[in-house]
């Protein structure tokens, strides 16, 4: 779980998102940083139960900073509204499928899979899939996956044609115009400060472990 105090911080941060404010609450940061970094160091291992890829990885490397790379964006505003981490046999910023958790008070979402993924890595995807397209939908087809991600895989960035390769007439296309394979769950506010809330997002994983593990395969 998170202290409550953490959400607060950045609730607070959200209507004061400017370097003085920040600065002058940076202690508070610091110990909202903490908590959630304590809290990483626990879901580790819980991860590590279903997919031991990850054992080696540390909490500190799978969060991310709080400043944000302005230097290209019309948003100027210096940090994030949240806080997050990614775990992945690679780590953070590693190639490959993982795990990911979002912690913003209102926004919060557990998700799992692989965004935007290099040209190369998204061929073998699809291929795999193309291949074994039984096999996948089975994982999708699954009454955990279906239950824990209720919307199925992320369709918001798909191809108006099938990709190079292959024809219309393809079963799997609807896959194959995928340009990322991601799924999310939404987390409550009350469910972040829950004494069971590693175990809770734990579990969410575990539901993802089986596409997880297909994506990872086909990189592989």
């Amino acid at each position: 779980m998170l202290h409550p105090s953490t959400l607060k911080y950045l609730v607070n941060l959200q209507k004061n998102n400017n370097k003085p404010w920040f600065e002058k609450n940076r202690s508070t940061y610091e110990e909202a940083k903490t908590d959630f970094l304590f809290m990483v160091e626990k879901l580790i291992p819980a991860i590590e139960m279903f997919d031991p890829t990850i054992a080696d990885q540390f909490a500190k490397n799978c969060i991310f900073r709080i400043n944000r790379d302005v230097r290209f964006s019309k948003d100027k505003r210096p940090y994030k509204n949240n806080m997050a981490a990614y775990f992945n046999k690679a780590g953070k910023k590693g190639n490959g499928a993982g795990y990911y958790l979002h912690i913003e008070p209102g926004k919060s979402f557990a998700a799992a899979g692989i965004w935007m993924p290099e040209p190369a890595d998204l061929a073998k995807m699809r291929q795999e899939i193309d291949y074994n397209l039984n096999d996948w939908k089975k994982i999708i087809a699954q009454p955990s996956f279906k239950k824990n991600f209720e919307n199925g895989l992320d369709t918001s960035e798909m191809l108006s044609r099938p990709p190079k390769g292959y024809t219309d007439d393809n079963p799997a296309l609807p896959f194959l115009k995928l340009k990322s394979f991601v799924i999310r769950h939404p987390v409550k506010d009350e469910e972040i400060v829950d004494k069971g809330f590693v175990k809770n997002v734990a579990k969410v994983f575990h539901a993802a472990y089986p596409l997880i593990g297909f994506l990872n395969t086909a990189i592989d």
